[in-house]
């Protein structure tokens, strides 16, 4: 299954990964991390196609993305 792992002690709050999400599944949280950020968090992660965008713009390296690799001789 694709997901993604944000740390959230990581997250500054940038946004650049909600800009970039073209699912529009990335929103801050109403929580503060130990920094007083509000990190991001993924919303509807059935929906999540692991396109890595989020992980690429990511300036702090707080997103990491895992893509299903599916059998292709099935």
């Amino acid at each position: 299954m694709n997901h993604i792992d944000i740390d959230r002690e990581r997250c500054k709050s940038c946004g650049l990964c909600i800009d970039v999400c073209n699912k529009h599944l990335l929103e801050f949280s109403k929580d503060l991390n130990s920094h007083g950020y509000h990190p991001v968090e993924l919303r509807n992660p059935e929906k999540c196609s692991a396109c890595s965008l989020c992980g690429i713009v990511c300036p702090e390296g707080g997103v990491q993305v895992y893509k299903e690799i599916r059998d292709k001789t099935r």
